[in-house]
């Protein structure tokens, strides 16, 4: 399997290397942190000294970081800053440079910049980690949650560490009974992380519990002290920083942001960047590209060596112009060339042209929906033919794709079923691509997906927040663990991806969830009335959902009907369309479903 594409919250670092300064753990810690660090020379002059006096110093300097730039992941800036005024120069680099985060050696760099640590971080250009001693190969970090607006980049560079064992501990004063909003909010996300190991510790000296903490850990990495937006100093370094960088020998790093301090640390709002720590963390290890996956032979080894099956199933409505091309593309590439694939089969929704029998003339079984269940009743939707087709295919796992795609390619198969051949934990995989957007004036490079960005993303971003890191939520490649399918509820209509990605998350975790860039996509693009039909649709199923979550009705049968708009020469008029989401229990809980599963487990 190729390398994994790395999509971090931290892309870039700048680190300064100043003459004469000890650079080794400054450099070992940004290396570690992003997949990019820019370094940029810096000779500071002492008061009075010409600035012509810094040419050989310069130079000594160039030699010295020109092997430091070997590789991708450094680059150094070729012109050294011969400075009187260290701090100004290194802004400018910032402004320029855009880094996520500038690494200062405190023992060193400072001292020799004439910097102060409260200078660093009075409003700092950029998010800033002060660092003091040296880290150990494979650390144990220690980081204090102490409730203020750096404790979520203290977390984020505990987490970026990548280290064995990250203790993240929430300290409160005694007598102090209410944690603030963005401690709260803090604590639920670590919560969701297996990886941290969580505790509290209520005490009357916050900087000696901490000193005393640090003797058990290789490295403590806290927030500076923050004071509010009219504060003449703005964020200093605070006294419990300072006493636990004099009094504890253990490595330390002290980090500030430069996201505006709230006035208010018990307002709720406060809290909210604190999920995002969560969302980048899933979002650097979940996001994978289909070239990541297409080794096919390698795939099919995965696949044998697990013992599953895959199954693909193909939605489709009248697509007589299109089905062809997306069969034989993706029979010919994964089941006749190399077996991937165990079956495809075609789930139609009754087509009235040729595209169930263009299905059969390249040997794909063929099932009509409405045919599938009758006891239960017909409905439309392609949300109810994906759930009928966990009642027609035998796959462990189970991929849908769209039978419009113009530009089809094995990559739209193969993409998303990768994740889970390589991640076991993953149990849904959702592909992502960029969307040109037909108009009369030709293709457009982008613009497509409207919904997407003007509805799924904003409701899962107000009501799901840890959903907000999927690309497209409504995109028709996905694919799924059938043990966790099964587990779903299926909305009949377009509200399906929408409400099976919630589901997902609500029963299994995000981690389940991996994304994949499938490049781009060409289909057809629909008109704007039914875009708008569809966002009524999904905007049902997100409060049908939060329904279920808090166990009461929002939305009252009434509301499910629409007023669409239309015009004639005489003026515009009405027109009422009731576009009602609904859906379907588990495939699990159906009876008919579980007597094929009884056989088949008989059969196998």
């Amino acid at each position: 399997m190729k390398k994994k594409s790395l999509f971090a919250s931290l892309r870039r670092v700048l680190l300064p290397i100043v003459h004469g300064c000890a650079d080794d753990s400054a450099l070992d810690l940004a290396l570690r942190l992003a997949p990019e660090v820019v370094l940029v020379g810096i000779v500071p002059l002492m008061d009075g000294e010409a600035m012509s006096a810094g040419a050989a110093k310069a130079q000594e300097l160039r030699n010295h970081m020109r092997p430091l730039g070997k590789g991708e992941q450094v680059r150094v800036r070729a012109q050294v800053l011969v400075t009187a005024d260290s701090w100004k120069e290194l802004q400018a680099v910032v402004q320029a440079e855009q880094p996520d985060l500038l690494v200062l050696d405190l023992s060193h760099m400072l001292p020799a910049m004439k910097l102060s640590p409260s200078t660093a971080l009075s409003g700092p250009p950029c998010d800033v980690a002060l660092l003091r001693g040296s880290i150990v190969p494979h650390p144990r970090v220690f980081v204090p949650v102490r409730g203020g607006p750096f404790s979520e980049l203290a977390v984020r560079l505990g987490l970026a560490l990548h280290a064995p064992q990250l203790q993240c501990v929430t300290m409160q004063l005694r007598g102090d009974e209410n944690p603030s909003a963005p401690l709260m909010a803090l604590q639920r996300v670590l919560q969701s992380m297996p990886e941290v190991t969580q505790r509290a510790i209520v005490t009357d000296d916050v900087a000696k519990t901490i000193v005393a903490e640090s003797l058990a850990v290789d490295l403590v990495v806290l927030g500076a002290t923050a004071k509010a937006h009219n504060s003449k100093n703005g964020i200093t370094l605070g006294p419990v920083a300072q006493r636990v960088l004099d009094e504890s020998k253990t490595p330390v790093i002290i980090v500030g942001t430069q996201r505006p301090v709230p006035i208010s640390f018990t307002d709720a709002t406060a809290g909210a960047q604190a999920i995002s720590i969560l969302v980048d963390k899933w979002f650097a290890e979940n996001t994978f590209h289909a070239n990541e996956f297409d080794d096919i032979e390698q795939l099919i080894a995965l696949k044998h060596e697990q013992g599953v099956t895959i199954s693909l199933a193909l939605p489709a409505l009248n697509e007589e112009e299109s089905v062809g091309r997306v069969i034989s593309t993706v029979k010919d590439a994964l089941m006749d060339r190399a077996p991937l694939l165990d079956e495809i089969v075609l789930i139609d929704s009754n087509s009235e042209d040729r595209t169930r029998e263009i299905a059969r003339e390249l040997g794909v079984p063929v099932y009509i929906h409405q045919e599938l269940l009758p006891e239960l009743g017909p409905r439309r939707g392609k949300g109810e033919a994906l759930w009928k087709s966990l009642l027609v295919t035998k796959g462990d796992i189970i991929a849908w794709i769209d039978t419009d795609i113009a530009n089809i390619h094995p990559r739209f198969v193969y993409g998303i079923v990768g994740p889970m051949l390589m991640s076991p934990h993953v149990q849904f995989v959702k592909g992502f691509y960029r969307r040109p957007l037909k108009t009369d004036e030709g293709m457009q490079t982008s613009g497509g997906g409207r919904v997407t960005e003007l509805a799924a993303r904003p409701l899962l971003n107000l009501f799901y927040p840890e959903l907000s890191g999927v690309i497209q939520p409504l995109s028709g490649e996905y694919a799924g663990r059938r043990a966790a399918l099964e587990q779903c509820s299926f909305f009949s209509g377009y509200g399906v991806e929408t409400g099976l990605l919630i589901d997902i998350f609500d029963k299994f975790g995000l981690n389940a969830i991996a994304q994949v860039d499938l490049l781009e996509r060409v289909h057809h693009n629909q008109d704007l009335e039914a875009l708008s039909k569809m966002s009524f649709a999904i905007i049902q199923t997100v409060m049908r959902k939060l329904e279920q979550r808090y166990e009461r009705a929002f939305i009252a049968d009434v509301n499910k009907s629409m007023k669409l708009i239309r015009s004639t020469a005489g003026g515009y008029y009405l027109h009422v369309e009731e576009i009602v989401e609904r859906d379907r229990p588990p495939m699990i809980e159906v009876e008919a479903y579980q007597k094929w599963r009884e056989r088949e487990s008989v059969l196998g």
